[in-house]
């Protein structure tokens, strides 16, 4: 999901967007809707959370950032 995006919703949950990473918006929009705040850190490739809607950029992102 492009950046855009994930400003989009996270602006719609009202949090603030400025000068934050993907992986930081994405963890906020996760914790702001009751979620696990775990973007980015399934490093392993192991990840219980089926239905995620970041599911596969988190892999990718983990992998990228080494986490």
């Amino acid at each position: 999901m492009q950046i855009a995006e994930i400003r989009t919703i996270a602006k719609a949950q009202g949090l603030s967007t400025a000068r934050r990473s993907k992986k930081d918006l994405v963890q906020s929009i996760q914790s702001a809707e009751g979620n696990f705040s775990c973007y980015a850190t399934a490093a392993s490739g192991v990840c219980d959370q089926k239905d995620c809607l970041w599911r596969d950029d988190c892999f990718f992102d983990a992998a990228k950032l080494g986490e």
